[in-house]
């Protein structure tokens, strides 16, 4: 299943600053997400981080893969109208061994490859790894619950 921006923003309610997955190009349900965010010079962080030196922060990337997880999440629930979705929301749990192993910059395309670890219930344990062409920039295990508005 292909997923475009307008598509995602019917999952999730993030937006633009904050909306950082463009697209989600594989899910399989209660196994895996792969998504990815475009990153650009124009994206308003750089103005700050750093000037003259670019990178991508870590907590966006470590956001990024949080709402790829919560993509994955909603999907995995079962045939949920939109309706049923908009009611609901991903609250972030947990990060947990985080690490950042390479500079993301602009130009790069940030690819996100989240799969389950655990599932109880509304409480979802996920692997998550992003890759810039095929190089692993960052990794964490991240935990989130879906809960009512």
């Amino acid at each position: 299943m292909i997923m475009d921006v307008i598509e995602i923003q019917k999952i999730i309610p993030h937006r633009y600053p904050f909306l950082l997955l463009d697209r989600v190009t594989q899910i399989k349900e209660n196994e895996s997400l792969i998504g990815y965010k475009n990153i650009t010079i124009g994206d308003n962080v750089f103005q700050g981080h750093f000037p003259g030196h670019p990178i991508y922060p870590g907590v966006m990337i470590l956001e990024g893969m949080a709402q790829a997880g919560g993509i994955l999440a909603f999907k995995s629930m079962g045939n949920m109208t939109e309706e049923e979705a908009a009611s609901k929301v991903v609250y972030f749990m947990s990060i947990d061994r985080a690490k950042f192993r390479a500079p993301v910059k602009p130009g790069d395309r940030l690819e996100y490859r989240i799969s389950v670890i655990k599932n109880k219930g509304q409480i979802w344990v996920l692997d998550g790894k992003a890759y810039v062409d095929d190089v692993l920039v960052s990794e964490a295990e991240l935990k989130a619950m879906i809960v009512d508005k």
